[in-house]
């Protein structure tokens, strides 16, 4: 099997550029063995095969291996710190502000970033970018339909304000608030990444990377952020030694350049 996962790295990379040994290789080779199991194939060689062949089983893989779990306004008090006290200082240097939502799944991340910003700053005057490796969770992102439960954390305005409940129960967000959001394919492991950025939103991805991996990447956020920018990781993953990343902590999950004027 260990033989048979190496061959499997090897043409995965080939086929997608998506390198698997810069992800946690018993964490990531139990689910993939998982699923192709649940596909009924015991040898990772013939479940190759089988998802090059099959462009819907192949996504299935791609969704499958990216974990894609999320929701609106999650871990609400961490994102009360963005709104009362990160985008106001920002504002108070600049009305443009550029946030990246690194790893954004199915658009929650994104679209939350976007009616925070709404109630400080005028649509038109708003860009979020929001970038993942997987084209299915982009495509779900940009159609904007959601079932209630990922809506349980969104303030009752906003709710009442920009979503609108479809025949079937799921609630569909705004063109308002999906027209300021860009979204585009994009791999942190090897990629060119947004530059200049306030804020870097990048939460629950990086436990799933080996230490070199994560490091590099964070090395890459640090570098993608203006001065006083920020980096907003999640509530797994706070960064042991940020200083090797020319960052420091600025709170628990927020960190900022070493020489960031931002107090939070």
């Amino acid at each position: 099997m260990a033989d048979s996962y190496e061959q499997f790295k090897e043409k995965i990379l080939r086929k997608t550029g998506i390198n698997l040994t810069l992800y946690k290789e018993a964490q990531m080779k139990r689910r993939i063995s998982s699923l192709a199991s649940r596909n009924g194939f015991n040898d990772l060689l013939e479940y190759f095969k089988f998802i090059d062949n099959d462009k819907e089983k192949f996504n299935e893989f791609i969704n499958f291996m990216t974990i894609n779990v999320s929701e609106f306004f999650r871990n609400p008090e961490q994102w009360k710190i963005v709104e009362t006290k990160l985008f106001p200082a920002f504002l108070s240097k600049s009305k443009d502000i550029k946030v990246w939502s690194a790893a954004c799944s199915t658009g929650e991340e994104p679209y939350t970033i976007t009616m925070i910003l709404s109630t400080l700053l005028p649509l038109n005057k708003i860009t979020v970018y929001a970038t993942d490796i997987d084209d299915g969770a982009m495509a779900k992102a940009k159609a904007g339909v959601y079932i209630a439960s990922s809506l349980k954390n969104v303030p009752t305005e906003l709710k009442n304000k920009y979503f609108k409940k479809n025949d079937d129960g799921k609630f569909e967000i705004s063109n308002e608030i999906k027209s300021r959001v860009q979204f585009k394919k994009h791999n942190l492991l090897k990629d060119p990444y947004i530059d200049k950025c306030d804020l870097i939103v990048c939460r629950n991805v990086m436990i799933y990377f080996t230490d070199d991996a994560k490091n590099e990447i964070y090395q890459k956020f640090s570098n993608s952020l203006k001065p006083d920018g920020v980096l907003f990781v999640g509530s797994t993953e706070q960064i042991i030694s940020p200083q090797q990343f020319d960052l420091k902590s600025l709170k628990t999950f927020f960190y900022g350049r070493t020489n960031s004027t931002i107090k939070l």
